[in-house]
């Protein structure tokens, strides 16, 4: 069997900052962003090739009607609890090297088991609530009613295992997160392979950036899907190459570089260019 990387689990509710901590420390430390909401039709579609009830249920019910289930059943048709199991394939199946850092929602205590290398963001009620209105979410409606149900259910799994916890009340600022998620990690920081070169750092930048065009791809290829999912602006993480780069860049998912191209130049902000080792030395 080919070796797994080294990981570092993140997990909580919707709201909690997973993806903005993980997206940052990654950036700054050349690690490897699994995103696990960039796979959530893969993973759907793996549930339905298996038959998998809720799966298929909720997919051919109309868009409306799947918010209007009882949370119950909104939970069982999230799949929260199939997904972990198919993150854990995901990223054994990644090359050995870099050190990853996964993250999302159906990462719970029973997917990491007693990972020392696992933390998990748990949001006050007040502060999941005022996020996601933030995110333009009307309280009351079934996806509001979900994200507060899946934020009780793993506040009580990591209670019931003992994982290690930051509650975020409000108080932190993001840089305030990360800092104390970092210090968390320092450990595996320190020890685990990273990216060594900007030309690593490049291609685990193009990684994450295009996994989100996957995502995009595969919710547009519904059936039901409406018009224009290619047409979305998304924030795309600037491919220059520099640690202390957290430039983002608004296109349209249509307009990133197609695969299986890898060669297309690097995503850039206004500003940056593709940071040569050259750089570094002063050469």
């Amino acid at each position: 069997m080919d070796e797994a990387p080294p990981v570092l689990w993140l997990g909580g509710p919707p709201g909690a900052g997973k993806s903005t901590v993980a997206r940052l420390l990654a950036r700054r430390h050349g690690l490897r962003w699994y995103n696990a909401d960039a796979h959530t039709w893969e993973h759907r579609d793996r549930a339905i090739a298996a038959g998998h009830t809720a799966a298929i249920t909720w997919e051919r019910m109309p868009r409306a009607a799947r918010w209007t289930a009882p949370v119950e059943d909104m939970v069982a048709m999230s799949l929260h609890h199939e997904r972990g199991r198919m993150i854990v394939d995901d990223v054994r199946a990644l090359p050995p090297s870099p050190l990853v850092i996964a993250e999302g929602t159906p990462v719970t205590p029973p997917v990491t088991g007693p990972s020392g290398r696992a933390v998990w963001l748990l949001p006050t009620a007040e502060v999941q609530h005022d996020r996601l209105v933030e995110r333009g979410m009307a309280p009351g409606v079934g996806a509001f009613r979900l994200y507060q149900a899946l934020r009780r259910e793993i506040e009580a799994q990591v209670e019931e295992y003992g994982g290690r916890k930051l509650i975020v009340d409000g108080r932190q600022s993001v840089a305030d997160t990360v800092a104390e998620v970092e210090a968390l990690f320092a450990d595996a920081l320190a020890e685990c392979p990273v990216a060594a070169t900007a030309a690593e750092r490049r291609r685990l930048l193009r990684y994450a950036n295009r996994a989100a065009v996957s995502q995009h791809q595969q919710f547009d290829a519904r059936p039901w899907a409406p018009d224009g999912a290619l047409s979305t602006m998304y924030a795309f993480a600037c491919e220059c190459g520099n640690e202390a780069c957290t430039a983002d860049v608004e296109l349209a998912i249509a307009d990133f570089p197609p695969p299986p191209d890898d060669s297309a130049p690097p995503v850039l902000a206004p500003g940056h260019h593709a940071i040569m080792e050259c750089d570094r030395s002063g050469g």
